[in-house]
């Protein structure tokens, strides 16, 4: 899938993500703690981690929404700390917030978004996308009188509208019953045809393991564990947080 130096390392061209001596601290609390990750073009990246692990807060400084205190990333060859507009032009971020406008229809805010990425056909697009998440009879109803549920389709319904090349999940499943959570899946692998990496923190081992290339755990701020799905079993990832004493939920 990737292509590697002389050393085994994961030649540049083939990056779509890249951090080096990566930290962040909130006031006296080390988020994340010097964190090296390498994530190849096409790949799927399960992060795991208990609460507070730091998965959420990679994902911001990823998507260019919060600053480094130190060491550097880069996204598609974009440094996040001096080109959050590249950034922002080629990641897709799906977080814990549903990132809409509560008092526009849901048809409304889909057509915001097209017409601020420049689509070509936007409202043809929007009615396409409403359909696939099964939206496209509560499209004209505001935002605020939607269920959880529903503002979380509506939100992947504007993932899947900007098509991103890098996109950055959050807990993506949360809220979602299973024909979303089915339709998720197969858009993260139709995505992964087309040539985008995924980054998806997840609580959920076994869908994680599903899905991903490779498996990283943090814990702690720290990167603890990184290797390729051939390289492990969801077994010998049990037995890893076992062995670490974490609690683990979502299962």
């Amino acid at each position: 899938m990737t292509r590697t130096d002389g050393a085994g390392r994961l030649s540049e061209v083939t990056l779509a993500v890249e951090t080096r001596g990566l930290v962040k601290w909130f006031g006296a609390y080390p988020a994340l703690r010097g964190i090296d990750l390498r994530v190849a073009k096409g790949e799927i990246l399960a992060l795991f981690g208990p609460n507070g692990a730091g998965k959420s807060t990679l994902l911001r400084i990823l998507a260019g929404l919060v600053r480094p205190t130190s060491g550097s990333a880069q996204v598609a060859g974009f440094d996040v700390s001096r080109d959050g507009d590249g950034v922002r032009r080629v990641v897709g971020v799906l977080a814990h917030g549903h990132q809409l406008y509560e008092t526009l229809t849901g048809r409304e805010n889909l057509l915001f978004a097209a017409t601020m990425l420049g689509l070509d056909r936007p409202a043809e697009r929007v009615s396409e996308v409403l359909a696939k998440v099964g939206l496209e009879g509560a499209a004209v109803a505001r935002v605020r009188t939607f269920s959880s549920g529903m503002k979380r389709r509506l939100a992947l319904a504007k993932l899947m509208l900007r098509e991103p090349r890098i996109m950055l999940l959050d807990e993506p499943f949360t809220n979602l019953d299973l024909q979303a959570s089915k339709l998720l899946e197969e858009f993260l692998m139709a995505s992964k045809i087309a040539g985008a990496t995924t980054l998806l923190a997840t609580h959920n081992l076994s869908i994680g393991f599903a899905l991903a290339d490779r498996m990283a755990i943090l814990q702690q701020g720290r990167l603890v564990f990184d290797a390729g799905r051939d390289e492990v079993s969801l077994e010998s990832l049990r037995s890893l947080f076992a062995l670490h004493g974490e609690l683990w939920g979502g299962e």
